[in-house]
């Protein structure tokens, strides 16, 4: 009995330690889709104010002119992609783990202790805009138009932030953060309800910024068409929206615009998916 319970002990101890990326990956759960109905919304800014640090006055000038756009009905996640969701398709696709998004892990799972409780219900950080494209794919779904992803953050009446007029605090949006090792400050993805947007959605300001699946133009607010649009045909940079958790208040207004290269990996970059109503 003695020599059987030691050889159960030696088992055990010599057990190999589970992966952090599989247990993250096991504990992952999908969010609901919400709807947002078909018609038109205000896009975009219009100069309401000469203050130069005013919320109303626009970041740039990509977003302007403001327009009245009209959206066919769609449906979008109500929470940004989870990094459990997310290393579950890596697993399923068998596609291999970014080193970014593996060193990120190992890092705050040994030095700071991390729980792949807490972990699963991050966003997906360090994801290209092409695999943000095919995860969503892979589920039926597709990336959001920009239209779509403002339609969705500020409602039909141009809302400035996704919660209204208010400035951001910590209670409405994850922002102002800051590390030195790029330790990604955020918050769950099903958190944020005082910060919801007008159709429900989470985290539609700062947490990850967003993919969405236009090329970034811009002057394109100037061309575009009054229905439905879907971006230039070409480009260098794809629109990213929402701001993130090392976002200043400016970068998570509604309206304001921004671009990166397909292929960039960010701590600060994440995505939801949305699609078309059947």
């Amino acid at each position: 009995m003695a020599t059987l319970m030691g050889a159960a002990f030696l088992h055990t101890a010599t057990a190999a330690p589970i992966d952090p990326v599989e247990a993250i990956a096991a504990l992952a759960n999908s969010a609901p889709m919400l709807t947002a109905d078909e018609g038109l919304f205000l896009m975009g800014t219009a100069r309401a104010s000469h203050e130069p640090f005013s919320f109303d006055l626009q970041y740039d000038d990509t977003e302007q002119p403001q327009r009245r756009v009209w959206l066919n009905q769609f449906e979008i996640d109500r929470d940004e992609v989870s990094l459990g969701e997310y290393l579950l398709w890596l697993r399923q696709q068998q596609r291999h783990l970014s080193e970014e998004l593996r060193k990120l892990i190992d890092h705050v799972t040994t030095i700071h202790a991390m729980q792949p409780e807490t972990l699963t219900r991050w966003p997906a950080l360090y994801v290209t805009w092409s695999e943000a494209s095919d995860f969503c794919r892979t589920q039926g779904k597709r990336l959001p138009t920009e239209a779509e992803w403002e339609k969705a953050a500020r409602g039909d009446s141009g809302n400035l932030f996704p919660w209204g007029q208010r400035p951001p605090t910590p209670a409405l949006a994850m922002f102002g953060q800051y590390h030195a090792h790029e330790i990604p400050i955020v918050a769950s993805v099903e958190s944020g309800e005082e910060g919801r947007s007008p159709y429900g959605l989470h985290h539609m300001a700062g947490n990850a910024a967003e993919w969405v699946e236009d090329w970034f133009g811009i002057d394109y607010y100037a061309t575009m068409p009054d229905r439905n649009p879907h971006g230039p045909a070409t480009g260098r940079y794809k629109v990213v929206r929402g701001g993130s958790w090392k976002s200043t208040p400016a970068l998570l207004r509604t309206a304001t615009r921004g671009g990166a290269s397909p292929d960039r990996r960010a701590a600060t970059i994440g995505f939801r998916c949305a699609r078309s109503a059947q």
